[in-house]
């Protein structure tokens, strides 16, 4: 089969399989990635992620990665939300969870769509395939804009103008020599509505990411006590943010959602509800939601700060139930959270 023809009917097909959009890029299509990752890791803004480190090399290059490798096919799949994420930052004794954590895992849901996409090339023309779902070294967002998906914003998130924010990226390696599309250029102008939004400032410049101060890293990678003053500024948001994606202007194109699985099955619900549960109960409760992976102890200590910033004097006995708790950390969260709340 002719290259090109095989390539028309591969993103046909990954359609077909529930993707929203397809594009093909060389594994050495970002060679600047590389120095950018060494610059970010040398700053420290990685923060606990010793993961990027450890394996810099391969992130740093596809190439690298799996030398044999001809061509990334780089795939997104939308989740776009039903209504306004940032309605619940208002509703303080609720918890604000990010949309892409409301629903089941992407994780599984992508990466099975992207096995039975890649049998199907196997079956059209051999070769060899890798498929990568976010637990890989690999920077799908650089890749995904050399393969023409979307562009990273000033956020350093990936947009685009026909699919919005909301979006998953999924990649499939192959050793055939698939015809590549062109890159997608920034398309930010001067909006900068997504640095201007986040709560703790965790953008130093426009297209640079501080981890250490966003609010996705503190509540779902940061282990231990967070930074008393980063506490204040985190709301109820109590795992993820979706502050800088939700208002950016591109939005108005946003695809709606086409895999049930991405419906919220946990919405916006009560802090006191969620601060009582305890190991068991939290593994049922999240049982097959991305939420699970960060275990009770730090979703709890995300919890206490929600409610040491709710304002909210109904919520004292709450954390006073959590000042004796066996985690240290979540102990040391239920006094800080009580001691807000005082002084309301």
């Amino acid at each position: 089969m002719e290259p090109s023809v095989l390539k028309e009917r591969l993103v046909a097909r990954a359609v077909e399989e529930g993707f929203s959009k397809a594009g093909i890029c060389a594994p050495d299509a970002v060679p600047e990635a590389a120095g950018r990752l060494r610059a970010f890791l040398a700053a420290g803004r990685h923060g606990q992620m010793g993961w990027m480190a450890e394996r810099e090399g391969w992130r740093g290059s596809a190439a690298a990665l799996w030398p044999e490798a001809r061509s990334v096919i780089m795939l997104a799949e939308v989740y776009t939300p039903e209504v306004d994420p940032l309605a619940v930052l208002g509703q303080r004794d609720r918890a604000a969870i990010s949309v892409y954590a409301q629903g089941k895992d992407y994780h599984d849901l992508v990466k099975r769509r992207l096995k039975r996409l890649g049998r199907w090339l196997l079956d059209q023309a051999g070769g060899e395939i890798k498929v990568f779902v976010d637990t890989a070294p690999v920077m799908e967002k650089p890749l995904a804009q050399a393969a023409g998906l979307g562009w990273q914003g000033k956020h350093t998130n990936l947009l685009s103008r026909d699919l919005g924010s909301w979006f998953f990226l999924g990649a499939l390696f192959t050793t055939l020599d698939l015809p590549k599309d062109a890159a997608e250029v920034s398309h930010c102008g001067s909006c900068r509505a997504c640095l201007d939004i986040c709560p703790t400032g965790a953008f130093p410049a426009p297209y640079q990411l501080d981890a250490r101060r966003c609010i996705s890293y503190l509540t779902i990678e940061h282990k231990g006590p967070v930074d008393p003053d980063l506490r204040a500024l985190m709301g109820n948001r109590i795992y993820g943010c979706d502050d800088c994606l939700a208002v950016c202007p591109w939005n108005k194109f946003a695809q709606v959602a086409r895999d049930v699985g991405y419906q919220p099955r946990v919405g916006a619900p009560e802090l006191a509800e969620l601060a009582a549960l305890d190991d068991t109960a939290f593994r049922a409760r999240f049982a097959g939601s991305p939420i699970k992976r960060i275990g009770r102890d730090r979703f709890v200590r995300n919890v206490l700060y929600a409610i040491g910033n709710s304002a909210d004097p109904r919520l004292v006995p709450v954390a006073a139930a959590l000042v004796q708790d066996s985690d240290p950390t979540v102990a040391e969260a239920a006094a800080w959270a009580m001691d807000r709340l005082s002084a309301v």
